[in-house]
């Protein structure tokens, strides 16, 4: 089970509402702009607090934010807000652009990530996108003890890296910012290309480009 540390309230896969709530976005809406026309629909799955949601609005796009953090998405403003399990979503609607950040797709069970990817395949346009942040092996690789990101106001450090049963990694991230500490546990599958390209294709997708150098952002179109 994934598990936080701090103060305010955590949700129930350990992720601090309160630390969430106090950062912006980090360069992720400009990345999704490199995959989603201008004023596109976008479906935002674990939308979390809204900080990405926030500044897609601002960019223009029609965003729905879904997260099933009550605590989470009180904090989001500015669209329409959906509480809601991924897996148990069906909207009566389709969009330009689906997206999976957060790394979601490496949620710990295979059948839970098949279904989040069933979820992008079946609120996506024919014609649409969907948008998965993820981490490849190489990059994955260069992680260990100690290793530090830092963001746009908030530091990220990794202060338990290794593997868990099969297949398996266990995380633990300490996140800063303006003082306050936070701690975050989690569990998570990796996935090589091939593992990816396979997801993506058993829910009826397939890689469409990256959209970074290092290719941690990707575009997936329906198949």
């Amino acid at each position: 089970m994934n598990t936080g540390t701090g103060p305010g309230v955590f949700t129930s896969d350990g992720s601090p509402v309160e630390f969430y709530a106090a950062i912006d976005a980090a360069g992720e809406p400009e990345i999704i702009q490199r995959g989603v026309p201008a004023g596109g629909s976008i479906l935002e799955l674990g939308a979390g607090t809204g900080r990405v949601t926030h500044a897609l609005t601002a960019l223009g796009y029609d965003v729905v934010a879904v997260d099933e953090s009550a605590e989470m998405l009180a904090r989001v403003e500015g669209a329409e807000r959906v509480h809601a399990r991924i897996e148990d979503l069906a909207l009566e609607r389709r969009f330009d652009a689906v997206l999976l950040a957060s790394l979601l797709i490496h949620v710990p069970l295979v059948s839970t990530r098949r279904r989040f990817l069933d979820c992008c395949r079946r609120h996506v346009r024919d014609d649409g996108v969907v948008v998965i942040q993820w981490i490849p092996l190489d990059v994955r690789a260069t992680w260990s003890v100690g290793t530090t990101f830092g963001r746009s106001g908030f530091t990220t450090t990794i202060t338990e890296f290794a593997p868990s049963g099969r297949d398996l990694v266990n995380l633990t991230l300490r996140y800063e910012t303006d003082g306050r500490l936070w701690t975050q546990s989690i569990v998570e599958r990796p996935l090589s290309d091939d593992q990816l390209t396979t997801a993506l294709a058993e829910s009826g997708l397939v890689v469409d480009r990256f959209l970074t150098p290092d290719r941690t952002w990707l575009t997936a179109r329906p198949s």
